[in-house]
């Protein structure tokens, strides 16, 4: 890979960590707003009615719904196609790459359900939030990576961006599969119609962007009506947008559709749903509140369990020799990884959201309490177990050779004291970030 030609996923990362700090400046406005006088006005905002008319077909929803169905059907979009691009052409493409993020982020669902469920399996509402802390927040989890800036090695970098979209992905399937309301058949059939044409485009491969941007559309709609969640269909019209357009070679629908998308998800719909999902308000909460089994589930599902899950599998399939570990990274770079990938914050208040929103009881807890502990929890203790471990400088090939010692000889040190051997340093591959 020369220079003149970044990988996604770098261009990807160098997005996110800036993205990372518009996404906690949202948060902490939300805050601000629920604890404040503003908290009427915050909550006034949320159930602004937004309707959509055409002859006797509607959609009425408050704002905060049109957010949570709506924008977040973008970043499913957004964040498959990264997952298809890297996999037919980027740092996913060789095969070996996949198996360990993917097994991690098994690894970091099923350990936190179960931690969650061993808290609250006796009681059927609680229980509906099991997969609360199951999944990851890809743009806080790189924020707190950049802080560590040019001493992170590429391999950690891929692995923590491969690993958090796996298991989003995954946690989308199960939300579309599990979290559905009363079952539409006619638009369960729209939707397969919709997906058939998209089979056919993709077979034709046309070079304009429209004829799927339309069928996405109808199958969102299709969706919602369905009683399957809507942002499945950001997953599903992803799949059918084709990698190299055969009219022009030159042209990459995908690619181009990604591009395009990058600051929309990263400076918009990722910050809106942060302002308008973590207003937590303060106000009354006491002990018995955030010692509840559920955001208590939450807390030590994401700060424990994904540190074991993501750690245990991964540590297992080395030594059974399935796979090794990345170019640069160690047991205990691994761990600080792993702990990063504990970051739940908005992926985690998404799932909440469809979780608890509609269990038609009067509920005693909150589990926004529990995401918020376990998130920065995980965030810090990954922070300083990476910090401790990783150089303060890059070594690379160059400042090795210059030191007087060889290439040979520099690649037996612990890689965790020294970072990535023979490769470029992050400043020199990405520019500043």
């Amino acid at each position: 890979m020369n220079k003149n030609q970044e990988s996604f996923i770098h261009t990807f990362f160098k997005l996110e960590s800036s993205a990372g700090i518009v996404l906690l400046l949202s948060a902490v406005l939300a805050f601000v707003c629920a604890n404040t006088p503003l908290q009427s006005y915050y909550a006034l905002f949320l159930d602004i009615p937004v309707e959509i008319r055409i002859g006797d077909f509607e959609i009425a929803k408050p704002l905060l719904l049109w957010i949570n169905d709506g924008l977040m059907a973008l970043f499913f979009f957004f964040i498959t196609l990264e997952l298809k691009k890297e996999i037919l052409d980027g740092e996913l493409a060789d095969k070996r790459n996949i198996i360990l993020p993917a097994l991690g982020a098994i690894g970091g669902m099923i350990i936190p359900a179960l931690i969650y469920a061993f808290f609250n399996a006796t009681d059927p509402i609680a229980m509906k939030g099991w997969a609360v802390p199951a999944v990851t927040s890809l743009p806080f989890s790189l924020a707190i990576l950049s802080l560590l800036g040019n001493r992170v090695p590429t391999g950690i970098k891929v692995f923590l961006t491969s690993l958090a979209i796996f298991t989003d992905i995954g946690a989308i399937i199960l939300i579309g599969l599990l979290y559905t309301a009363s079952i539409s058949v006619f638009s369960l059939v729209v939707v397969a119609l919709c997906i058939f044409i998209l089979a056919w485009l993709n077979k034709r491969n046309p070079e304009a962007k429209s004829p799927y941007i339309l069928m996405g559309i109808v199958m969102w709609v299709a969706m919602l009506k369905s009683g399957v969640h809507a942002t499945l269909a950001g997953v599903i019209l992803a799949l059918f947008i084709p990698m190299v357009s055969k009219v022009n070679p030159n042209c990459s629908p995908l690619k181009s559709i990604a591009n395009d998308m990058h600051c929309v998800v990263a400076f918009f719909v990722l910050p809106i749903f942060a302002f308008t999902n973590a207003g937590i308000n303060f106000s009354g909460i006491g002990l018995d509140y955030v010692l509840h089994d559920v955001p208590r589930g939450i807390a030590l599902g994401l700060f424990v369990g994904k540190q074991i899950g993501i750690f245990g599998i991964c540590w297992l399939a080395v030594q059974c020799k399935l796979t090794e570990l990345p170019k640069g990274m160690s047991w205990k770079t691994l761990y600080g990884t792993s702990a990063l990938g504990g970051i739940g914050f908005t992926m985690s208040l998404f799932v909440g959201s469809l979780a608890f929103e509609e269990t038609g009881v009067d509920i005693t807890f909150d589990e926004r309490l529990g995401i918020i502990l376990g998130s920065v929890a995980s965030g810090l203790v990954g922070y300083m177990v990476l910090r401790s471990c990783l150089p303060a400088v890059q070594i690379t090939e160059t400042t090795a050779c210059t030191a007087g010692g060889s290439t040979e000889e520099m690649e037996d040190i612990d890689t965790c004291r020294t970072g990535v051997v023979r490769e470029m340093s992050i400043k020199e591959r990405f520019g500043e970030i």
